[in-house]
């Protein structure tokens, strides 16, 4: 047989009635069911077909085909994706198929090219599996046939002329019921044969059909039937209103489009009106002449008003280019506002503004009257660099105001897309001008103070890096030529006076960081934090929350303790949440008093307030042991003491603990190093200087090893915060040292500075932080970098006061002042 021989064969019994076979195969199927007096082709895969099947089909000529049972399928009708795999590995058993299902004849087999078999099948009877005696290679079952259920009276008929009538009317909205399927209703062979075929067409799901190919009532069939074409002639209904609600808005607006093209048509005619394209552009220009527009921008623009005019009013990219030219010509290209430098009124807004942060001031007043003298200069970009709070945003808004510019802010945390600050081309859908394009068009004039706060926090991504396109806005050099992608065009931002933000400079990328000059403002004293509570936060958070001044009452000791205990921040923003949540305990008390009584909490009762204390003062040790020191340390929230210490142990080796990090990691070695090298100088010294005295090899085996024989642990408590830096390198050694030689550090000393791998002390910063923070530890000796004594200046007088300070240059010296009297002894 070759691909596209058809199968022809009919088993008869002697009397030349067609005879069914004994058994038959039985093919699942998961969609489309068939019905008796049905042709349709059934698509079986080139591994479905096997060539079992395929002799039984040359001998027999028939096959059965029953639905799989819905329980494989979802919702929707198909098979569930979580056995999909499974189904496709295994064979569909007959635990998995309904025992009713149609006896059809095979028609002809049409091999196609992709190794599929096509069966094209004729449906003859409906019939139940008996007895299914073989699961593989082939379903196999005895049978039974089953004839339709007949009773001819009044009721059928009615049920007949039901149906035809009802597919009559569907199908004026469903184009399977055509009148191909009109003339077959008309010629079937029997009522059942008519509800079979119009079944058929419904497409009903897998229960609906298996459930009318068991019923073989005629008339029951029949009921069944009419509710389905009931539910399909709704469902038709439903589509055709939704139709014509479409169609009826499509012609609307053809029409009014129609209509306007002709009103436009009219009114040339006429000479009464110009169109609204011939008036856009006509505004367009009166606004491009008012804008003054630098000539090689005019040129630009030019040439898209021309393009402008050739494409039509209703084509997509006539909105885009007019879009374009509206933001060109709402750009101030020549419009400013007069500097007026007024250096007492700025010094008044400084002052009133902002309390303390003198080195800041200063360098402010030093900006504005380079200003004054000559207004075009084109100076750095100053970046306000500080932790939170302490005034850097809204000292940037004083900027403005001395000056009399207009102040915009935006915020760059978390920017991580080049075209926010460079715009995108117009080529893509929806594309806009970058943020300070945006900025220019919304303040109104070309010369304003726009803030980028937050310049630490630019993010990076797939999408480019918005620190690189920064450094074109922010190179007096180049900055005069910006061009935004949208644009196209240069604009000229060299008028604009850019200052920055940041929480750490450190973040800020290098190339960046060179074209901006920084501006430090360090963290608030208890001191500046008192007056500022006094001066401005209790007055602005009383009348914020609808208070007077005589219903609360915070003593200077109630806010010296919020101070230290709950809001020892730098800055003053988390200060100003705590007076907040005691005015609005005062608030309650003066809602439920019956008289009234002023809210004059005390330190003692903070806790019941605001909670259990979020800080815990270190307090200085009166002695410390051997191996341990006293260090300073700079935090994002100020100055803090840092204990180091250490343990001897049996065995080798140098182990750090404490969440250290790299720099502080190599910082520890590094002492561990130097102060062995130290202890075996001291030892080479001890024993040249007494040449009669002779060590025992022993003790000088003891001497000589100590921290390479022994192990030595070197911890910084505090576990959970990490830790880095290199300015614990003193006090480490110092720890280092003391443990070697079992002796104490003198008390009441703290220190901080780099140690060299020769022993030279390195400057580090924070010094007016660590300072402060040994102040409020009770400690009134420390010793620091030499390089770090002009730093003391920035120390207020009176947090000097009382403290000495010794400025070293080597570790020589570190020795000399925390352990005085000690000198390096060896025992036999």
């Amino acid at each position: 047989m070759n691909e596209y021989e058809e199968y022809n064969v009919q088993i008869k019994d002697s009397s030349g009635e067609e005879k069914f076979p004994e058994d038959v195969v039985i093919i699942p199927i998961m969609n489309s069911p068939i019905f008796p007096g049905m042709i349709a082709p059934i698509i079986l895969t080139e591994d479905k077909f096997t060539a079992e099947l395929d002799e039984y089909l040359i001998k027999s000529g028939y096959l059965a085909l029953n639905l799989v049972k819905n329980d494989l399928k979802n919702d929707d009708g198909e098979i569930d994706p979580t056995i999909q795999d499974e189904i496709d590995t295994r064979e569909i058993t007959s635990k998995d198929i309904y025992k009713v299902g149609v006896l059809c004849k095979v028609v002809k087999r049409l091999k196609l090219p992709d190794g599929s078999v096509n069966v094209l099948v004729h449906g003859i009877k409906r019939y139940r599996a008996s007895d299914i005696y073989e699961e593989s290679p082939l379903l196999r079952a005895k049978y039974e046939v089953f004839d339709d259920i007949l009773e001819e009276d009044e009721e059928l008929d009615a049920y007949t002329r039901s149906i035809i009538n009802q597919v009559k009317k569907l199908s004026e909205v469903n184009a399977y019921f055509n009148e191909e399927m009109k003339l077959a209703m008309i010629n079937s062979s029997s009522p059942g044969a008519l509800a079979d075929l119009v079944a058929f067409a419904l497409s009903l799901d897998i229960p609906e059909a298996q459930d009318f190919l068991e019923t073989l009532v005629v008339k029951k069939r029949f009921g069944k039937l009419l509710v389905y074409l009931k539910r399909e002639k709704d469902v038709a209904d439903i589509q055709k209103k939704i139709s014509d609600e479409v169609n009826d808005k499509v012609n609307k607006y053809q029409r009014e489009y129609f209509l306007r093209e002709q009103l436009k048509v009219i009114k040339a005619e006429l000479g009464l009106e110009e169109d609204d394209k011939a008036r856009d552009i006509s505004k367009l220009k009166e606004r491009i002449i008012e804008a003054k527009l630098p000539e090689d921008v005019l040129k630009s623009v030019n040439e898209e008003i021309e393009r402008l005019e050739v494409i039509p009013d209703s084509s997509p990219e006539y909105n885009v280019t007019r879009t374009y030219l509206n933001w060109i010509v709402d750009l101030p290209w020549s419009k400013s506002t007069n500097d007026h430098v007024d250096m007492p009124k700025a010094q008044k807004i400084l002052e009133k503004d902002h309390y303390g942060l003198e080195k800041a001031k200063e360098r402010i007043m030093e900006f504005l009257a380079v200003r004054k003298l000559k207004p075009q200069f084109d100076g750095t970009i100053l970046c306000l660099a500080g932790p939170p709070g302490v005034g850097k945003t809204s000292m940037g808004r004083s900027i403005a105001e001395s000056l009399g510019r207009k102040f915009y802010r935006f915020s760059l945390g978390g920017m991580r897309d080049e075209a926010e600050i460079k715009g995108h081309r117009r080529t893509y859908v929806g594309a806009m001008p970058g943020r300070l394009i945006q900025a220019m068009k919304r303040v109104e004039v070309n010369n304003p103070v726009i803030m980028l706060d937050e310049i630490d926090k630019l993010g990076q991504s797939f999408q480019g890096d918005p620190a690189s396109a920064l450094l074109e806005v922010l190179d007096p050099e180049q900055n005069h030529t910006f061009i935004d992608h949208y644009l196209d065009v240069p604009f000229d931002l060299s008028k604009v006076l850019f200052i920055a933000t940041a929480n750490y400079i450190g973040d800020i990328p290098e190339p960046l960081l060179d074209r901006m000059e920084i501006i430090e403002l360090s963290g608030y004293t208890m001191e500046e934090k008192l007056s500022i509570a006094t001066k401005w936060v209790i007055p602005k958070q009383i009348k914020k929350h609808g208070l007077e001044k005589k219903d609360i009452n915070l003593s200077k000791a109630t806010l010296k303790k919020v101070i230290e205990d709950y809001a020892r921040e730098p800055g003053v923003r988390v200060m100003e949440q705590m007076v907040a949540k005691l005015c609005r305990r005062a608030a309650l008390e003066k809602v439920n008093a019956k008289r009234k009584k002023v809210f004059a909490p005390k330190p003692a009762d903070l806790e019941d307030i605001l909670g259990t204390a979020r800080y815990q003062s270190e307090k200085a040790l009166k002695k410390l042991s051997p191996g341990m020191t006293t260090g300073l340390a700079w935090t994002g929230y100020g100055g803090d003491i840092l204990y180091i210490e250490t343990l001897s142990l049996n065995g080798k080796g140098f182990k750090l603990t404490g969440q250290l990090g790299d720099v502080m990691n190599e910082s520890a070695n590094l002492a561990y190093s130097y102060v062995k090298q130290l202890l075996q100088n001291e030892m080479d010294e001890f024993f040249k200087m007494k040449p009669k005295r002779k060590a025992s090899d022993e003790n000088e085996e003891e001497l000589e090893d100590f921290l390479s024989e022994r192990e030595v642990h070197l911890h910084l408590p505090a576990g959970a915060t990490p830790k880095d830096g290199p300015s614990a390198g003193i006090t480490m050694a110092l720890a280092l040292y003391t443990l070697a030689h079992n002796v104490k550090v003198k008390s009441n000393l703290a220190m901080t500075g780099e140690l060299s791998l020769t022993g030279k002390v390195l400057p580090v910063g924070g010094i007016k932080e660590k300072v402060l923070a040994a102040k409020r530890a009770g400690i009134t000796n420390i010793i620091l970098p030499i390089d770090n004594e002009k730093d003391l200046k920035e120390v207020p007088e009176r947090h000097r006061k009382g403290m000495k300070f010794y400025p070293v240059a080597h570790f020589d010296e570190v020795l000399k002042i925390a352990l005085p009297k000690f000198k390096p002894k060896f025992k036999k």
